[in-house]
């Protein structure tokens, strides 16, 4: 082989790689289904295909090693969406809690909704929604009498996750009031996921707010030193970290600025809820609550291939599923 010739293939193999990577980023988003948590509509071992302009195309937010969290974020443009995400809709996000990690769940409320979820049955301004079509429940209901304590703001009436409500997503240009009476384990997050910065700071002593959790981490690394970078021992708190006390949000900063002298805070974009199919086997919002519009990245549509993980022999009947 000439040089010239190696030079034409070399170019020739370089724009097609470059093609691919743009209509992953852009027009189509893979994703490979490694747990049974919305089963029997998806299996362990789907190859999913999803349509990233539906709700709004967009341009990459990150360049870097696939796979690995070696890269950084960058800003990016959204073009106009065809539909929003509605009810029934199965989303492929990035998990809010880890952001180099992606979910698929199905959207059951969304923004302005008022959810409640009572002996597993889940009501949508007061409308019961039935289970989908291949979804599935494996146990009783729990009781009342028995409490989870890392459900989605554990209290009163969010008890475990067959019994959560009324919980309100919230939408783009709600207004919420903050004073003395605020809950900022509500709160926070939403500010956070909206690209504010927040500290604790007290006495010399200041931690950063982050909504990286270090179990989603060390759960993905494996690795112990995950840990080293979280209070006690390092710089960074989670919203949700039971370190932090109701009265240790008088410390809070947010943007630079005391919380005490915020009267107000507006939502500037759209919020949903997602919970698996599998609903009694399913790690989603119940646990972790909102999904923020901006780290949804496409609607799946279609198995294009599928592997039992225990065989590693192909489901050659799952291939083409379309899911709904």
């Amino acid at each position: 082989m000439n040089k010239r010739k190696l030079i034409s293939e070399t170019k020739a193999i370089v724009f097609i790689v470059l093609t691919v990577l743009l209509v992953k980023v852009t027009v189509l988003e893979a994703y490979i289904v490694p747990t049974g948590s919305m089963e029997n509509t998806i299996m362990t071992g789907d190859f999913l295909i999803g349509s990233r302009f539906v709700y709004g195309m967009r341009t990459p937010d990150w360049i870097g090693i696939p796979y690995t969290d070696i890269g950084f974020f960058i800003p990016y443009i959204k073009f106009p969406e065809f539909k929003i995400p509605t009810t029934g809709d199965v989303l492929i996000f990035k998990y809010p809690r880890d952001k180099y990690v992606k979910y698929v769940k199905r959207c059951v409320a969304g923004p302005g909704d008022t959810l409640i979820v009572q002996q597993k049955k889940l009501y949508v301004n007061g409308v019961e929604i039935p289970m989908w079509e291949n979804g599935k429940y494996l146990t009783a209901p729990m009781q009342k009498n028995f409490r989870q304590s890392d459900i989605f703001l554990s209290s009163k009436t969010n008890i475990n996750k067959d019994n959560i409500g009324p919980i309100y997503v919230p939408k783009s240009g709600d207004v919420f009031q903050i004073d003395e009476e605020t809950n900022w384990r509500f709160l926070l997050p939403i500010i956070l996921m909206e690209g504010h910065t927040a500290t604790l700071k007290s006495n010399e002593v200041e931690y950063e707010f982050t909504l990286q959790d270090p179990n989603e981490l060390f759960r993905r690394k494996g690795k112990d030193d995950v840990y080293e970078n979280y209070f006690p021992k390092g710089p960074l708190l989670t919203p949700w970290s039971k370190a932090i006390k109701d009265e240790d949000f008088q410390f809070l900063v947010i943007d630079g600025i005391p919380a005490s002298e915020w009267t107000k805070y507006k939502v500037s974009q759209n919020y949903y809820w997602a919970m698996g199919d599998n609903r009694d086997n399913s790690l989603d919002s119940r646990y972790w609550g909102y999904i923020p519009e901006n780290n949804i990245l496409g609607e799946a549509l279609f198995t294009y291939f599928s592997l039992d993980l225990d065989s590693w022999m192909p489901r050659w009947d799952r291939i083409g599923t379309v899911l709904r």
